[in-house]
């Protein structure tokens, strides 16, 4: 019996051993403590980034085969309602172009900048079904926003007026007219000393 109590105790001291061999295991395989080790781990995962690169090059024309081959399995009709889509896409997006400039033009009469409009309006509400731009319904929301918002319009001109020069005063009004050109000036000089000789 008593051998039977050794071989139970040595049974259970060896259990207890592999419990912390997967610790000390672990620090000596982690790559990350060690520089070279480090190094050589950076490598591999290199090596396996370049093996998927290549892969993935090989696999392109294959991709672009399929998505052909998908293309050309479509109907004439699914095909046609692609196109209709982008074309429809295509003039919703001249439209607002349009809109915009509409819009735009309407405001600069009124509006210290007349981009501000636009960014307040919904420009969707002023194409009918037809593409036409109602610009009565512009007209009548551009002056809503004024009335809400009247920080956007153009600044009231209250200053003072200056008087507009009266043209027919001074050397210009009798006929002498001096000229501002300095070639004229030192001419005029030059001609009244040699007459005064």
């Amino acid at each position: 019996m008593p051998e039977n109590e050794e071989t139970t105790e040595q049974v259970a001291t060896e259990t207890q051993q592999p419990e912390a061999a997967p610790e000390a295991e672990q620090a000596t395989t982690d790559p990350w403590a060690d520089p070279d080790a480090a190094r050589k781990e950076i490598e591999k995962l290199r090596r396996e980034a370049a093996k998927y690169r290549t892969k993935a090059g090989e696999l392109e024309p294959l991709a672009r085969k399929a998505r052909e081959l998908e293309d050309a399995q479509k109907t004439e009709q699914e095909r046609l309602a692609e196109q209709l889509r982008a074309a429809q896409e295509k003039a919703q997006a001249v439209q607002q172009r349009a809109v915009r400039a509409e819009v735009r033009a309407l405001a600069a009469a009124e509006f210290a900048d007349p981009d501000d409009a636009h960014a307040f309006l919904d420009l969707t509400a002023y194409v009918d079904g037809e593409g036409d731009i109602d610009t009565v319904a512009i007209q009548r929301d551009l002056k809503d926003l004024l009335k809400r918002k009247p920080h956007l319009g153009k600044p009231a001109d209250n200053s003072p007026r200056s008087p507009r020069p009266d043209r027919t005063q001074g050397s210009s009004g009798n006929g002498n007219r001096s000229s501002s050109d300095p070639g004229v000036i030192f001419a005029g000089i030059m001609d009244q000393a040699l007459k005064g000789r």
